[in-house]
């Protein structure tokens, strides 16, 4: 029997809600050297990590990332129905190629950075059906998104102060269809929102407008108000998407200054690590989740959170022709 229920325009809420039974994370140097190292499975001391590129580099992160939550959950990888994973580089590669060996049944998914989030909702739908446990798997690599994204480094190119830093990591959770939490107890996935922005260096003023509209989604179909949960947590605006975000909803009538923080801000020292407007990237929310969220929720310190993860839907050729900037937010209300 299925248990769950739409509310509202686009939520959906879990009357027998899965739970997250473990999470893995493994983030790269300069990740290592930021406030949160202490709360991450492991830590590199280079981006190649012994391969011979960053692409390569990448998929060793995933798949080790992988190997480490399901080493740590217990579970045994016969019994894990079916793996949704994905990341920024062209048709998933880190995904692909670092799975290929975990012989489970496979969904690539993209989100752009809001792909961890979508990935967890889509688990959590089909662990309310068939599945009993269900990974999900999300990386991102500094040296791997420039390189496709942008300009390659050894070009030197100067970032505008309005850039974010791709965070070189990865996260993975394992959603089950019972447990002892914490729970996720519903999802509201988001719609394509487009604001005409076309500056593929200022991502968070693109991509707040569609955490605005998904939060202010989530608040209107659930009854809830800020204060119900103790931390609502975006995926990667870092500063300027996060400040536009508190004005917006503010606008609105919600006031989320309070209990409100973004991974892209959360990872990086801002006064040392020189990584101008935050982090960014697949691997930003699912490390800083993975690594520092789910330890709190584990201990208690933070027993409701919102987890609303963003993503940019453009790539290098939409940007060259002058395209704008389609964005999508997805969230996640996981309690304990």
């Amino acid at each position: 029997m299925i248990f769950l229920k739409k509310v509202g325009k686009q939520t959906i809420l879990f009357d027998n809600p899965p739970t997250i039974s473990e999470c893995a994370s493994i983030v790269g140097p300069k990740e290592a050297q930021g406030p949160l190292a202490k709360f991450f499975d492991q830590t590199l001391e280079d981006e190649f990590w012994g391969e011979k590129s960053w692409e390569k580099a990448e998929s060793k992160i995933l798949k080790e990332t992988v190997n480490i939550a399901i080493s740590k959950s217990g579970i045994p990888v016969n019994k894990i129905d079916c793996c949704f994973s994905g990341d920024l580089l062209n048709q998933c590669i880190s995904s692909g190629f670092g799975l290929r060996g975990l012989n489970i049944p496979f969904f690539g998914v993209f989100g752009a950075c809001s792909t961890f989030v979508e990935s967890m909702s889509l688990a959590a739908i089909l662990a309310e059906s068939f599945a009993e446990n269900v990974l999900c798997a999300t990386s991102s690599h500094f040296c791997s998104a420039e390189k496709q994204f942008r300009f390659p480094l050894e070009l030197g190119n100067q970032r505008s102060p309005s850039a974010q830093w791709t965070v070189t990591g990865a996260g993975s959770a394992i959603v089950s269809k019972s447990g002892q939490g914490p729970f996720i107890t519903s999802i509201t996935p988001g719609k394509i929102i487009d604001m005409g922005i076309k500056d593929a260096s200022n991502m968070g003023s693109a991509m707040a407008p569609a955490f605005a509209d998904t939060l202010l989604a989530h608040f209107l179909d659930t009854g809830r108000n800020p204060s119900y949960y103790d931390a609502i947590i975006s995926g990667d605006l870092g500063y300027i998407g996060k400040d536009i975000s508190i004005d917006i909803l503010k606008s609105q009538g919600y006031d989320i200054k309070a209990n409100y923080n973004d991974c892209g801000v959360l990872i990086f020292d801002k006064n040392s690590q020189d990584t101008h407007a935050g982090g960014s990237g697949c691997g930003c929310c699912a490390s800083v989740f993975s690594g520092y969220l789910f330890k709190e929720l584990k201990n208690k310190n933070i027993k409701k959170i919102l987890l609303i993860a963003t993503g940019a839907l453009m790539n290098s050729t939409t940007s060259q022709q002058g395209e704008s900037i389609p964005s999508i937010a997805h969230a996640i209300s996981i309690e304990i």
